[in-house]
């Protein structure tokens, strides 16, 4: 009996102390968060507000600065207003003055047409962006007045969320 107490105990131990020792090993890291993408932009002029949407469902509301002349629909170029409409987020850009910046397709044919109609340059360059560069990395706690030239600026620390949540062609609806 002693001599098979002998031969089993290092067996038994040796199988034992392996799968003790691999229960105590640090689990692997947990695979990174890919946050949501937005199926759908949707901007409320009338609150300052730009919503993310998923299937119809809010992921994240963000305080918004628009043109220097916010109310009605833009009309031409240097007046100050933002577009109303629905048009796409048609590329991103980092070769800009603010942190980063998402393109909006105005003007569309209808805009075109009305300019066209009206003698006017329809305008373009309309973007959701962030501050200008030297602001730096957070947003202001509060926007105090509309300052684009018919641009949807966001905070800094916003922007960033908006970019890796919008891939390009997403519909952007700007409402009054």
């Amino acid at each position: 009996m002693r001599h098979s107490l002998i031969f089993t105990i290092p067996r038994v131990l040796a199988v034992a102390v392996p799968a003790l020792i691999g229960g105590c090993a640090p689990a692997p890291p947990p695979a990174p968060v890919t946050p949501p993408l937005a199926d759908r932009v949707v901007v409320h002029k009338s609150t300052r507000t730009l919503d993310l949407l998923r299937d119809g469902k809010p992921l994240a509301t963000f305080p918004v600065a628009l043109g220097r002349q916010p109310y009605g629909p833009k009309q031409q170029e240097g007046d100050g207003k933002t577009p109303e409409g629905v048009y796409r987020i048609d590329y991103k850009s980092m070769q800009s003055r603010f942190t980063r910046a998402l393109h909006i397709s105005y003007p569309d044919d209808n805009d075109r047409a009305r300019a066209q109609a009206m003698g006017v340059d329809p305008g373009g360059a309309i973007f959701v962006h962030g501050l200008p560069n030297e602001y730096g990395p957070g947003d202001p706690p509060l926007w105090y007045r509309d300052w684009t030239e018919g641009c949807i600026s966001v905070g800094n620390t916003a922007i960033v969320k908006i970019w890796d949540a919008v891939p390009d062609g997403t519909p952007i609806e700007i409402r009054p």
